[in-house]
């Protein structure tokens, strides 16, 4: 028989039409069979599991459009598995995962590896971002059509911006063909190299080697004239400045084929949080000034910013603890995205259904998921959150194999009580 389950006294979110309200939801098997404000108005079915929200949302789960994973090639870093468990613990039902892995996702081979490891695991949805180039290397091509095909959802070379400009437009051309997204790490690599941090006071206080907002900006209006010529879809991952924001929301206005997204990084802290050389707050982009940082919440308020993303980067302490010069950029986030991002909401700056549909379905429609909504009909993809469940994240009690969050210690409000993949419940807080 078909697993049906009752979700009853909850509140209702969906943040695809809007809806904010008291109701319920019918799951059967792996979909929505039902749900509203007046559903069970007498009583669930009686051959239905029965799960009272005691109030709580009840969302679609949420969806993570970029997040690096170890396996293959760093499996002491992280592995699918434990990448799972995180991603459930926080709420996260639908990840893709990035390509630059070892060795690379630039081959059918590489895309099946990720589907089936997800599927033996059996717990969230991951789906595989392909590289743009053989190797991520920069330089020759890879069969986009083909891997699109076989799975891949975007296209990038993960946290290597594609800096030859003739590669970059070949790649838009072709990818127009096939309406495929490529998204880009914008950072010009000659002005970031050997960079540490943002550059401007702080990192003169400290004596570290800066990466200038310009090297963001400057990448993005070069690919954005690409853009203008081949008419190709084109999404701009974590930014970071001001300045990009502002081309990008004018590049939009025009009717360009721009999306982009963000991290909690960019508008939780700023280049203040790097301190005493904390590794754990060198990123990459870095970590910006107050100004970005409010341009950043200002962006996601008005729509210019599209998504949401963690931004997942884990490393290990070996790459961490080290002197800063020496450490590997990167934070985890997989659980911490939805506390993250509610303080927007807490703060007044941002309406929850707002926010939730950055961490839901705009991400899923941007990868072309068709996730991220209540539907009837639809995948049975939930999470059951307190918005208001204060406590500290705490990173040596995260699931990530890997412990460098740059928000350790940080008291937040908002937390995953049950997350719901295909009616199946894959995590439940105690």
């Amino acid at each position: 028989m078909i697993a049906r389950t009752a979700y009853v006294n909850a509140r209702l979110l969906d943040p695809a039409t809007g809806l904010d309200a008291p109701g319920a939801l019918l799951t059967e098997g792996a979909q929505i069979a039902d749900f509203g404000p007046r559903l069970f108005a007498d009583a669930p079915p009686g051959d239905a599991e029965v799960v009272d929200c005691g109030g709580l949302c009840l969302a679609p789960g949420l969806v993570d459009m970029r997040a690096r994973i170890g396996e293959p090639g760093e499996e002491h870093k992280e592995t699918i598995a434990s990448a799972s468990r995180a991603a459930a613990m926080g709420g996260v039902t639908a990840l893709a995962c990035l390509p630059d892995t070892n060795p690379p996702i630039d081959n059918e081979a590489a895309l099946e590896f990720v589907a089936r490891r997800a599927r033996e695991m059996r717990q969230v949805k991951i789906f595989a971002q392909a590289c743009i180039t053989r190797g991520a290397k920069g330089r020759d091509l890879a069969e986009l059509g083909l891997l699109a095909e076989e799975g891949a959802v975007a296209f990038t070379d993960g946290r290597r911006a594609l800096a030859d400009a003739l590669v970059m437009v070949r790649a838009l051309s072709y990818a127009t063909a096939f309406d495929l997204l490529i998204v880009q790490h914008p950072e010009e690599p000659r002005l970031a190299q050997d960079g540490l941090m943002n550059a401007g006071e702080m990192a003169t206080r400290l004596g570290l080697a800066g990466i200038p907002a310009v090297a963001e900006v400057m990448m993005i209006e070069r690919d954005l004239r690409l853009v203008e010529q081949t008419g190709a879809r084109y999404h701009v991952a974590h930014v970071s400045t001001a300045a990009a924001l502002d081309v990008i929301r004018d590049a939009k206005r025009r009717g360009l084929r721009v999306t982009c997204d963000t991290a909690p990084p960019y508008f939780s802290l700023t280049e203040i949080d790097v301190g005493a050389y904390r590794t754990f707050a060198k990123l990459s982009p870095p970590l910006r000034t107050e100004d970005d940082r409010r341009a950043v919440v200002a962006a996601i308020a008005d729509g210019t910013i599209d998504a949401i993303a963690s931004d997942h980067d884990p490393q290990d302490q070996e790459s961490k603890r080290l002197p800063f010069a020496a450490a590997e950029p990167g934070g985890i986030g997989l659980e911490t995205l939805l506390p993250l991002a509610l303080e927007l909401h807490h703060r007044g700056e941002v309406a929850l259904t707002d926010l939730l549909s950055r961490i839901t379905w705009r991400p899923a429609d941007l990868l072309g998921l068709g996730l991220g909504r209540l539907t009837v009909g639809g995948p049975a993809d939930l999470v059951l959150f307190d918005p208001d469940f204060a406590w500290r994240i705490e990173a040596d009690e995260l699931a990530s194999t890997s412990k460098n969050s740059p928000f350790d210690r940080r008291p937040v409000s908002g937390r995953a009580m049950r997350t719901v993949v295909d009616g199946r419940t894959v995590f439940a807080r105690d």
